[in-house]
């Protein structure tokens, strides 16, 4: 009996050396190592592919592709990739209202029947601010557009068939659900205000101030997306190219395409407001309110949340063929953004863990 918890005992200190050694081994990896393996699943030439980007105090500290742009043409990613952001597009939709707002040519609290006479009635209770943090009540377009449909829907399209309904999902301001919907019109909102495309709009006012030269809401036809990624999903084990579906050429709600450095300098910009006031972009980057004083998680074109101890705004994008994240943390001026051409996985995921790595820095 005593031999048996001698000898347990030396099993017991044998795994308590080997984890202690793995913990050990661990514990000096780089940051660099440490986001290759989280990246790990997409680290091959034959998977659709990743890129990552960790910015601090304006400084790009680790910049990395992994895996493949175009299985067909067997293009490798790299940093300079431009991919589909899908939702993470709201964020500059957002601000070209923003933009707007300071210029004076509206005002957050204008009625939809202000820029659309023609709407049902419920335009007359919906304000360009409900749009922006998804409590207008809108119904989803998408619901309207049946699978079948070949053809592609436009923004301009989404308006049309939001006239087809004189219903919502709930008053105005009383509940938040996050809305596509809303943010097609917050793009027709800009054209009919400016007087300019959309695209036209955010290139001028946007892309071109901020130096994101390779960025575009892509239109087919119309434009082109250089070093273009394209959207996979896994199907029965093999990866096949799902790059377009009908509604992929809606612009307001996730049209924009765009790579790891320039979003860098896109946030570079925000956090050190060189767009719009810091009383504005704060107001973008802080919980918006329901008609009762309820907070919500989400600002305008930012979902806000509290990790490690930290509120600060992030958002995702997810389409056919698309999956990203992008967390900033304004105070501590960190940025880390996971991009992704793939159907599959939660990139937010890997943003958390690759985060992790620079939130606690000493």
């Amino acid at each position: 009996m005593k031999k048996y918890h001698r000898l347990t005992g030396f099993i017991i200190l044998i795994v308590c050396s080997i984890i202690l050694s793995s913990c050990t081994a661990t514990s000096t990896l780089s940051p660099e190592q440490s986001i290759d393996n989280i990246m790990s699943d997409y680290n091959s030439p034959y998977v659709p592919g990743a890129s990552v980007l960790v910015m601090k105090n304006d400084t790009i500290i680790f910049k990395k592709a992994y895996g493949s742009a175009n299985l067909e043409e067997s293009r490798a990613v790299t940093t300079a990739t431009n991919f589909r952001l899908a939702s993470i597009t709201k964020e500059f939709t957002a601000m070209c209202i923003l933009i707007l707002q300071e210029q004076g040519k509206l005002s957050f609290d204008d009625k939809l029947v202000t820029f659309f006479p023609d709407l049902p009635l419920y335009g007359k209770d919906i304000t360009a601010r409900n749009l922006l943090n998804h409590t207008s009540g809108l119904v989803d377009y998408e619901d309207f557009v049946p699978a079948s449909q070949t053809y592609q829907v436009l923004d301009r399209d989404c308006l049309e068939l939001l006239k087809k309904t004189d219903t919502l999902y709930f008053s105005p301001g009383t509940t938040y659900q996050y809305s596509n919907t809303g943010y097609a019109f917050l793009a027709l909102i800009v054209e009919k205000v400016s007087g300019k495309r959309f695209a036209d709009f955010l290139k001028e006012n946007i892309f071109d101030k901020v130096g994101m030269p390779t960025s575009v809401a892509f239109e087919n036809g119309l434009s082109t997306v250089s070093n273009r990624a394209y959207g996979h999903s896994l199907n029965n084990g093999t990866w096949i190219q799902t790059d377009q579906s009908n509604t992929s050429a809606v612009l307001g709600d996730g049209g924009i395409y765009s790579n790891v450095e320039e979003m860098a300098m896109w946030i570079s910009t925000l956090w050190n407001y060189k767009l719009i006031s810091p009383q504005t972009q704060q107001l973008a980057w802080s919980d918006a309110t329901l008609n009762d004083g309820t907070p919500i998680d989400y600002g305008m074109g930012w979902h806000i949340e509290t990790y490690s101890g930290i509120r600060h705004p992030h958002h995702g994008g997810s389409t056919r063929g698309f999956r990203n994240h992008i967390l900033v943390f304004p105070e501590q001026k960190i940025l880390v953004i996971v991009l992704t051409n793939r159907n599959q996985g939660d990139p937010i995921v890997q943003a958390h863990a690759i985060a992790d790595l620079y939130l606690n820095e000493k």
